[in-house]
C-alpha cells in the first residue's frame, strides 16, 4: 500500500426526493433505478447516476467530491517536495501531515457558522465561493512563495481547510437529502459522491507522478492552484433562497447567533450520546489515534526500493480505478446487506491484510518471485478495493 502526505476524504450519504406513492411502491422504484452505473434519463427528465437524479443540487455535491479527488494531483508533489526540496524527515513530515489535518477536528464549528452566518443572504453557495478561493490560495502560494517547512506546514493548512469547509457545506446538503431516506436510496447517492471522488482521483492519478518527474513540484502547484475554483463556480447550482434583509439580520444579530448555536450544540449533544452513535465514533477516534507508518513508508519505497514519481503515479491510478470498482461493488451487491455485516467482514480482512506491509519490508515478497513494483500495486489494489466499500 503506497502512502500519501495528507490524504482526506470524506464520505457520507446523499437522498432523494421523496414521492407521494406507497412505501412498497417507493423502494422498489428505488432498486430499479439504483441498479445500474450508467448514466440514463428517469422519468423526472434529469439524467441519473449509480439510480440518482443528477438535477443541479446533485451535481455541485458530485463536483465538489470530483475535486476533492482531482486535488489528489499534488499528493505525491507534496511528498516529494517536504523530502527532497525541503529535506525533512519522516517524522517532520509525519507532523505537517498530521497538523494539516487540524482542520477537518472542528468542523461542527464551519456547520455552525455556515447556519448561523449568512454571508450576502446565502448559506451555502457564498461559502463554497470562500472555499474555492482559499484552496486557490494555499496552491498558488506553494507554487510561488513557499520555501520553508513553516511556510509549507500553513499552506499546506490553508488547502485543508478549504476543503473540510466545503465538504460540511456539502455535508449539510447531503444530510437534507438522507434524512428519512431508506439504507438503499441513501447509499445509491452515497455512490455517487464517492464515484465522483473516484473519478476525480483517475484523471489525476497519472499525472501526479508524470508531471513531478518532467516539470518539478512548483509546476504541479501551479496547476492544482487552479482546480478549487471548480468549487466556487459549482455554487451557481446550488438551490437556495436568499435571506431577505429582515432574515439576515436576525440570523447574523449577536443573540440570534448565540441562542442558534446553543441549539445546535444541544442538538448533536443529543445524537452523539446515543449508543449507536456515541460508540462507533469512540472505535473510530481510537482508531484514527493509533500511530500509522505512512510518512516512513513512502521514505522506504523511495530511498530504500526506488520508486520513482512516476512509478507511484502509476499506482495511484490503479488505486483510483480499485476506488471506482470498490463503489461498484458496493452500489451493486452491499448497498442493501445490513451495515453490521458489513463492518464485520470488513474489519477481519482488512485486519489481515494490513499486515502485508511487512512482507514488502522484509523482502519476503521477493522470496515468492514477486517484484517490490508489482506486489505494491496489487496490494494497494486489494485493500482500496476493500475499504472504499467499508
Amino acid at each position: 500500500m503506497v502512502p500519501t502526505v495528507g490524504n482526506i476524504v470524506p464520505r457520507y450519504q446523499v437522498g432523494c426526493t421523496k414521492a407521494d406513492t406507497s412505501k412498497r411502491y417507493l423502494e422498489g422504484w428505488h432498486k430499479k433505478q439504483s441498479s445500474t452505473d450508467d448514466v440514463r434519463k428517469s422519468k423526472s427528465g434529469y439524467f441519473t447516476a449509480f439510480g440518482v437524479d443528477l438535477s443541479p443540487d446533485n451535481m455541485a455535491v458530485a463536483i465538489v467530491y470530483f475535486v476533492q479527488g482531482v486535488l489528489g494531483l499534488a499528493r505525491l508533489a507534496v511528498s516529494f517536495y517536504l523530502k527532497d526540496d525541503l529535506h525533512l524527515d519522516p517524522a517532520e513530515t509525519a507532523v505537517i501531515s498530521g497538523f494539516s489535518s487540524l482542520p477537518w477536528l472542528i468542523k461542527p464549528i464551519y456547520g455552525f457558522i455556515s447556519d448561523s452566518i449568512p454571508l450576502y443572504g446565502y448559506r451555502r453557495r457564498s461559502y463554497l465561493i470562500l472555499s474555492g478561493f482559499l484552496g486557490t490560495l494555499s496552491w498558488s502560494l506553494m507554487a510561488t512563495v513557499v520555501n520553508s517547512k513553516y511556510g509549507a506546514g500553513f499552506s499546506i493548512l490553508l488547502g485543508s481547510l478549504s476543503v473540510a469547509f466545503s465538504d460540511v457545506v456539502v455535508d449539510s446538503m447531503v444530510v437534507e437529502r438522507a434524512r428519512g431516506e431508506s439504507q438503499s436510496t441513501s447509499g445509491s447517492l452515497q455512490s455517487l459522491c464517492w464515484g465522483s471522488s473516484a473519478f476525480g482521483g483517475i484523471v489525476s492519478a497519472y499525472f501526479s507522478g508524470s508531471l513531478v518527474d518532467a516539470y518539478g513540484v512548483r509546476f504541479v502547484f501551479g496547476i492544482t492552484a487552479f482546480l478549487p475554483l471548480m468549487t466556487s463556480a459549482v455554487a451557481v447550482l446550488v438551490n437556495e433562497h436568499r435571506l431577505t434583509p429582515g432574515e439576515h439580520a436576525m440570523s447574523v444579530s449577536g443573540s440570534g447567533f448565540i441562542e442558534s448555536s446553543i441549539q445546535h450544540i444541544k442538538q448533536l449533544w443529543t445524537s452523539v450520546k446515543q449508543p449507536n452513535i456515541f460508540l462507533p465514533t469512540l472505535f473510530i477516534f481510537l482508531w484514527q489515534a493509533t500511530p500509522h507508518s505512512e510518512s516512513a513508508m513512502f521514505f522506504f519505497i523511495t530511498n530504500k526500493l526506488g520508486f520513482t514519481p512516476g512509478f507511484l503515479g502509476r499506482v495511484k491510478l490503479v488505486t483510483s480505478i480499485a476506488s471506482l470498482l470498490g463503489v461498484g461493488i458496493y452500489n451493486y451487491f452491499l448497498k442493501a446487506v445490513h451495515l453490521r455485516k458489513i463492518f464485520l467482514v470488513t474489519t477481519i480482512i482488512g485486519s489481515a491484510l494490513g499486515m502485508t506491509q511487512v512482507l514488502l519490508v522484509t523482502g519476503l515478497n521477493r522470496q515468492f518471485g514477486v517484484s517490490d513494483e508489482w506486489f505494491s500495486i496489487g496490494d494497494s489494489l486489494i485493500i482500496t478495493v476493500l475499504g472504499q466499500a467499508a
